[in-house]
């Protein structure tokens, strides 16, 4: 069988994590010698798991995509990626080179069917956290509106309040914005709406001029309340 290695590293894995080239190698030769494998290289590099975009995972994929190898070993999966839609996608290119994944940290090992089983377990594990996350995220951000509370950026038409935390409204900001939705009830187009408030003189929060947009995105805000 013949493996190429993959090791990759950060500045902030190496401080945190220990996650050095020299251990990463040392792992992967343990690990191809194990499986007695010919391991024809490891590649290594000091790069972000960003995206796949890199020298040294280009040149893995390019091998794989050639078929010049039967495995890719890593210490690691999140040496590959952090992302589980980029190993999704890494996944699917090696399985159609008929290319198997050996991971020595989780005992991983993608030519054998319980180690398909256990790496679609883990990316289902991870899509679920993704997800839990990002729900209880808006329920706080629900609930901290519901209060009364900032969320992100000051909405137009309010201010901070002394306590740092509340909202209340700004008197000249709420005027504007009474006036943007008496003149779209009349029927009046954002552009229009726009144009009238330049020439009565009012300026955005910025200070800058009314364009169509951003008085249909106050809207839309707006009936969202």
């Amino acid at each position: 069988m013949r493996a190429i290695g993959y090791a990759r590293v950060s500045t902030t894995d190496q401080a945190m994590n220990g996650n050095s080239l020299g251990i990463q190698r040392e792992k992967i030769e343990a690990m191809a010698a194990l499986q007695g494998a010919d391991l024809l290289d490891v590649v290594v590099e000091d790069a972000s798991a960003r995206d796949l975009n890199r020298p040294g995972m280009q040149r893995v994929l390019k091998m794989v995509r050639d078929r010049e190898v039967d495995a890719v070993i890593v210490y690691k999966l999140d040496r590959l990626t952090r992302r589980v839609r980029d190993l999704a996608a890494l996944l699917e290119r090696f399985d159609k080179a008929n290319v198997a994944l050996i991971s020595v940290s989780e005992s991983l090992d993608t030519s054998t069917a319980a180690g398909r089983l256990v790496l679609n377990v883990m990316g289902s594990v991870a899509q679920w956290e993704r997800e839990a996350i990002a729900e209880r995220t808006r329920e706080a951000l629900q609930a901290k509106r519901a209060r009364g509370e900032r969320t992100g950026n000051l909405p137009y038409g309010y201010l901070l309040a002394e306590d740092g935390t509340h909202l209340e409204q700004e008197p000249g900001e709420q005027r504007i914005l009474s006036g943007i939705r008496r003149y779209r009830k009349q029927g009046l187009s954002g552009q229009a709406i726009a144009d009238r408030l330049n020439a009565r003189g009012y300026t955005t929060r910025r200070g800058g001029q009314w364009h169509r947009q951003y008085v249909y995105n106050l809207l839309r805000r707006s009936a969202s309340k």
